[in-house]
Parts: C-alpha cells; structure tokens; sequence
C-alpha cells in the first residue's frame, strides 16, 4: 500500500535535527508493502556527517488510518564520511602514547611475557633453586620472543649500529669508559650510557653504537 507522507516524514526529521537547514533535499522514499511501511531519505547537513541521510520509517496500517511516525535516523550514504575500523588499543598504541596519569593493562596473553619462574637465573640474579622452590621474583618475566623483539628494536633504532652519530663516532659504546653493561642475558649486546654530555646518557646503547664523546677520543 504506497502512501505519501513526504511532508509528515520531513517535519519529523527537522523536529528531531532541532533546526531546518540540518535537513536537505528530499532523496527517496521505499514501500514495504508486507508490513505496511515507508522508508523516506533527505539529505543531512549536520556538521560532520559528510554524505550521511536521515532515514524516516512511517506507517500507515489501512487507506483511512493516519501516518504515524516510527524511527527517525541518520543513516551512512554510500559517499559518507564514516569512522575509521574500531582496532583494540592493545593495537593501537604507539611508542610514546602513554602519558603521565595513563594506565595501560597487560594482556594475560603477551606472548612477550611468561611466568615468573620461567626465568633465566641470569636474568634475575636468582639461582634456580630460589625461582623454583621460594617462588622469588617478579609474577611475569620477559619470554624469549618479548627478549627478541627488544633486542630488534633497540639493535635496528637510534641507538644501535646504523645510526648516523653512530658511523661518525670515534670508536664503539664497548670500548667507552662510560658503558654500563646491562644485566642478563643482553649483557654482552647493551649497556646504558653515564656520560652526561653524551646525547645518549641514560640510555640503552649496542655494544657498537658510538658517539662523538667516547671517553678515549683523541683530538
């Protein structure tokens, strides 16, 4: 049963859009027959909305029935502006997101992480004895693969071989007198810089990284 309540349908978007000049032209409008409804399309003006419709239903249950107003809508065009795919923030996070005050829960199932008595007992200066039995040490400890993927990052970033200071340096962070080797199973790939003119002080450099303040450059 086709009706037209093209008038019925715009009021009602306008009234629900709070202003007139957020509803545009009129579009279309789609018959359901079967359940005795209407589908009308106007264009949208609302800020933001780029390419989105409001969408009015109305029914009209026989020929002397009145109109009445179902849902009224914005609905995405096929030329609309949408948001971006929602992605876990587990994913999503970058380098230097989090700020001071953030909080960013661990997920039970980093693969970067395992058990604490999972350990390497040069990692946590523990020998195994003490991991095992006295349950000593942290809940979680870096896996092999989270070891990896730091050893990467750090190795292929700024601070590792290939960075320009690096090239240019005198001679490696290995043979400075201001490399402190970390501790663990890393020990014999990184340290931590202590030369407070060094723009690498305080942190962590490859063995071979370098920079222009080794402690035994030579004028």
């Amino acid at each position: 049963m086709s009706f037209d309540a093209t008038d019925l349908a715009l009021s009602a978007a306008v009234e629900t859009a709070g202003a007139k000049e957020l509803v545009g032209a009129f579009i279309s409008v789609d018959y359901d027959d079967e359940n005795r409804l209407a589908n009308y399309l106007f264009e949208s003006n609302l800020p933001g909305y780029n390419g989105w419709r409001w969408s009015v239903t109305i029914t009209k249950l026989d020929e002397i029935s009145p109109a009445t107003i179902c849902d009224v809508v914005v609905i995405p065009g096929p030329d609309s502006l949408l948001a971006p795919k929602w992605i876990p923030y587990a994913d999503r996070l970058q380098p230097g997101d989090v700020g001071v005050g953030d909080i960013v829960p661990s997920q039970p199932d980093d693969p970067r992480l395992v058990p604490g008595f999972a350990a390497l007992p040069q990692d946590e200066e523990l020998d195994p004895t003490q991991l095992w039995e006295l349950g000593l040490g942290r809940l979680r400890v870096l896996s092999i693969e989270g070891r990896d993927q730091a050893a990467s990052r750090w190795y292929e970033g700024d601070r590792g071989p290939n960075a320009p200071i690096a090239k240019a340096a005198p001679k490696p962070c290995g043979s400075c007198g201001y490399f402190l080797p970390i501790a663990g199973s890393l020990r014999s790939a990184f340290g931590v810089c202590a030369n407070a003119i060094s723009p690498e002080d305080a942190k962590v450099v490859s063995v071979d990284h370098g920079c222009g303040a080794h402690s035994e450059a030579t004028v």
